[in-house]
């Protein structure tokens, strides 16, 4: 009894300070102190400045050639392409209308690795977590962005050009980060400390700035309207995926946070870019918007009861 309580315990470290925050970011959002303003320009700022400064300042830590776990970007990579063609071809068969399928497909897949699945990671092994998911981070990023847009221009009949995506992906603050990070790392240039310092100030600021935006963020007064593609999706997003990422990294033989940086990213909620990418091209924006504050309060259950299990059986 008194292991499972610990494991119970080492669960909820994980889950329950990412639940607070977001709770903190609702009450406050009601209270009137956070406007849509600061919504806005909060959730600018982690984008583009202070979460790629995290990113930077991490995977500058990480010696490419030696300490990194490619094994996992690559099955990341791998796990994430072959989950992909999976959801297309059911949502063919299970989602109606066809143009709410590149919808419920992108929510399905892409998590919100930068934000909650860092957090998760950062709660659950600290310093070495963030580390040793900063790289996976990175690299599902350029992948979730390919699949996002080719799943939405398939579903709503709208044409990308290969030069506009690429476009979107090289200036993407987050790839850029991480590129030049690898740069630094490969190169074994030593940073100044008055930048490191500097840069180590805006990367604090990510988790609870983040946290907070999207606690504000969720909007529940449209839950009712497209419930059926909300629920199928979220349990897809929650339950089915998580599962499929967790079970392969389990049969290829990765164990403790390896296994762990898998299951917590896969377990993260759908990310809030994919309603920004569904307005932008003119998709179900509340049906993303659904699928967003669905799976973000979601997660923290399915997760813990994740972390719980993985770890009473000694494999996280």
């Amino acid at each position: 009894m008194t292991e499972f309580l610990a494991v119970l315990e080492f669960s909820f470290s994980v889950t329950g300070p990412i639940f607070v925050i977001l709770g903190l970011g609702v009450w406050l959002r009601r209270a009137g102190m956070l406007t849509d303003g600061f919504v806005n320009a909060g959730s600018e700022l982690v984008f583009k400045i202070a979460l790629p400064a995290l990113l930077f300042l991490s995977v500058t830590k990480t010696h490419v050639g030696e300490s990194a776990n490619l094994a996992l970007v690559g099955y990341g990579l791998a796990a994430t392409a072959v989950v992909f063609a999976i959801l297309e071809v059911l949502a063919h068969f299970w989602v109606q209308p066809p143009e709410d399928r590149g919808v419920v497909v992108q929510a399905a897949f892409r998590s919100n690795l930068g934000v909650i699945g860092l957090a998760y990671c950062v709660n659950a092994y600290g310093e070495a977590g963030l580390i040793g998911s900063s790289l996976y981070v990175g690299l599902l990023t350029i992948l979730f962005n390919i699949f996002s847009v080719v799943t939405l221009s398939r579903s709503l009949h709208k044409r990308q050009g290969v030069s506009r995506v690429l476009r979107n992906i090289v200036t993407n603050p987050l790839i850029v980060a991480i590129a030049l990070a690898l740069c630094v790392s490969f190169s074994g240039l030593v940073l100044p400390r008055v930048l490191v310092q500097s840069g180590q100030y805006l990367a604090d600021l990510t988790l609870p700035l983040a946290l907070l935006c999207t606690g504000a963020a969720l909007n529940f007064k449209t839950l009712r309207a497209e419930l059926g593609n909300t629920a199928m999706a979220s349990v897809v997003k929650l339950v089915l995926v998580p599962l499929a990422y967790t079970a392969g990294a389990i049969a290829l033989g990765f164990r403790g946070m390896s296994l762990g940086i898998v299951m917590l990213m896969a377990s993260a909620p759908s990310a809030a870019a994919s309603y920004v990418m569904v307005r932008a091209m003119g998709g179900n924006g509340t049906l993303a918007a659904n699928i967003v504050a669905i799976t973000t309060l979601g997660s923290l259950v399915t997760t813990t009861s994740a972390i719980t299990i993985l770890r009473g059986m000694g494999l996280m």
